[in-house]
């Protein structure tokens, strides 16, 4: 038995996963990421530096907030990204199966007008799913990246908020 026949085997069992990396979850890997960590550490640092009238403590809250929204809007891109690999993974698999429903009926046909006539119809059916496809994957990826930016514009406008009552303590 030649290898590539030993791979077709196992290529067929139940537990054969041609796309490995979707199973990969980012979210697994950004759990251990702790914010407070960055939060408390950053406070450390700016309580050496006495400023009278600064709040260290609400300036650490909102570094730790910041990083809580980068983190979040990571989460949201890699679910993004994991989504859109997996449409179109299963765009190729549809295209794949057409492509070979196609290829069965032109040879089916009977008379070259005929191959001719069902090449144009497979064509157009081709071009328009296409273009479906095109679309669908357009829309995924726009709301992708209005998702993760709306978790960051959103901190942003916090942020700035926060930024103006700090400085409004510091006259006080």
């Amino acid at each position: 038995m030649t290898a590539t026949k030993a791979n077709a085997g196992a290529k067929s069992g139940a537990n054969y996963n041609p796309y490995p990396f979707f199973e990969f979850d980012m979210t697994k890997v950004l759990a251990a990421f702790d914010p407070s960590k960055f939060a408390g550490e950053f406070a450390k640092m700016a309580d050496r530096y006495q400023v009278p009238g600064f709040d260290v403590e609400a300036l650490g809250e909102s570094h730790r907030r910041n990083v809580e929204a980068l983190t979040a809007a990571n989460r949201t891109a890699v679910e993004g990204v994991r989504a859109l690999a997996k449409r179109q993974a299963a765009i190729l698999q549809e295209t794949l199966d057409v492509a070979k429903e196609a290829f069965g009926q032109i040879g089916k046909s009977g008379s070259p007008q005929e191959a001719a006539a069902k090449q144009a119809t497979i064509a157009k059916q081709v071009f328009e799913t296409a273009v479906a496809n095109a679309q669908e994957i357009g829309e995924m990826v726009a709301k992708s990246n209005a998702d993760a930016a709306d978790v960051i514009t959103g901190r942003i406008a916090e942020g700035l908020d926060e930024i103006k009552t700090l400085a409004e303590n510091l006259k006080k």
